[in-house]
């Protein structure tokens, strides 16, 4: 078993690709076949695995997300750190915070076009920390 925390930075809201840095802690591990679970240790943002060739389908899923989860709904109470607090709880809660991504010959086992994203649902991201863990 391998277990890495990667630190990342997003400057934005939005959909940010960490496919690398997740094939870089699967390859230090050194395991050939197995599991890779990938955890994001946050409650404002999220992990999914999508389209990573056309950045249109990441742009599609950004606008679709805002519209289902709106900001400034007067329903929301938890609003202490501004009017994108409760609502990037809820697309946290609908997409991921964790991924299970199969390792074969010692790399990623992911499909053709997928990509693993951290999804940012903050307008003011602080760094983000990411669990990698071989086994």
């Amino acid at each position: 078993m391998y277990s890495k925390t990667i630190q990342i930075r997003p400057a934005r809201r939005g959909l940010h690709e960490i496919t690398e840095e997740v094939a870089r802690a699967v390859a230090e591990s050194g395991i050939a076949a197995g599991l890779c679970n990938v955890f994001i240790q946050h409650t404002s943002a999220s992990l999914i695995i999508s389209e990573n060739a056309d950045p249109t389908a990441r742009r599609d899923l950004e606008s679709f997300l805002d519209r289902l989860v709106p900001e400034g709904e007067p329903y929301y109470r938890h609003t202490t750190e501004g009017p994108d607090d409760m609502p990037s709880h809820i697309k946290s809660i609908l997409t991921d915070v964790s991924l299970l991504v199969p390792v074969r010959r010692g790399a990623l086992g992911l499909g053709t076009w997928q990509g693993i994203y951290l999804w940012e649902h903050r307008d003011e991201p602080p760094a983000r920390s990411i669990a990698v863990t071989v086994f």
